[in-house]
């Protein structure tokens, strides 16, 4: 992705080294996998674990600059990125909000709750900001095999796209409806509402592209192999062994994969109706 040189965001709030409040962050990046299966990509953190088994509570840790050169990279990075869906967005709504996008280290105080690093990243409708602790890059690299600065903006454009459901009204319609279904429905919306997502991340790549010119080869495979990294039957038979499909609240790797395709190939909002497919039904 091409973007070094280019104009970041002014609505970058950076918490690093902040404490969280005495969160229990245990293992912090470490145990992200376990908190992938309830929060990856848009969920909400007082759902997830925050201490997991066999480790121990304790403080956020300080943030040093001087010690993490790569992550002042990687911040400079999110900026761009988040730049860029605000004119991609900008573009294609009237009147749109731009929500502030929040850097962390290991644990953070949201609207939504406490959330440790091992939560992942999410999009809190209540403040309306998007929250990252920048380790979450490394542990996509590293543990999930999903390398590339464009599999790290397709991230970003996710939870970007829960705030556009969020001012379009979906996330609010989705969460009256769960308050009404029991567990299985209510997480076949959840995986509705986290595909659509995924096409809205495709729709802001397709305008990005014609806007600035900002992809280079390979990049749209960074981001599907990224999404083909955590899809929820991939995360179940890693980390149980077993897939089971009625506990799936963010789709099936090929089903990330497909959405965030067609959002790109089209650039049509309007061709992400999830909530319409017959085929998650």
């Amino acid at each position: 992705m091409l973007w070094r040189g280019r104009e970041g965001s002014s609505n970058v709030e950076d918490r690093r080294g902040i404490s969280g409040g005495g969160l229990a962050v245990g293992g912090g990046i470490g145990g992200l996998i376990i908190g992938l299966l309830y929060m990856l990509l848009g969920g909400n953190p007082s759902d997830a674990p925050v201490l997991l088994p066999g480790q121990h509570a304790e403080q956020g840790k300080q943030y040093d600059p001087q010690q993490n050169p790569a992550d002042d990279t990687l911040a400079q990075f999110v900026s761009v990125v988040l730049h860029d869906t605000e004119d991609v967005w900008g573009d294609l709504m009237k009147n749109y909000q731009q929500p502030k996008l929040v850097l962390f280290s290991d644990a953070v105080q949201s609207a939504c709750g406490s959330a440790s690093a091992a939560t992942g990243p999410f999009y809190c409708p209540g403040d309306e900001k998007v929250y990252i602790d920048l380790s979450f890059f490394r542990e996509l690299k590293e543990r999930f095999g999903a390398p590339g600065d464009f599999a790290m903006a397709y991230v970003v454009a996710h939870e970007v796209g829960h705030h556009i459901q969020n001012l379009l009204g979906t996330s609010d319609k989705v969460r009256a409806l769960q308050q009404q279904a029991g567990e299985r429905e209510g997480n076949k919306l959840s995986v509705k509402l986290e595909l659509q997502a995924d096409f809205l991340a495709g729709v802001w790549a397709n305008h990005a592209q014609k806007m600035k010119n900002i992809l280079q080869p390979g990049d749209i495979e960074e981001a599907l192999r990224a999404a083909n990294a955590i899809g929820d039957d991939r995360l179940q038979e890693e980390t149980q062994g077993r897939v089971v499909p009625d506990a799936f609240t963010h789709g099936t790797s090929a089903q990330r994969m497909y959405w965030f395709k067609k959002g790109y190939e089209t650039g049509d909002i309007k061709q992400g109706d999830t909530f319409d497919d017959p085929s998650l039904r």
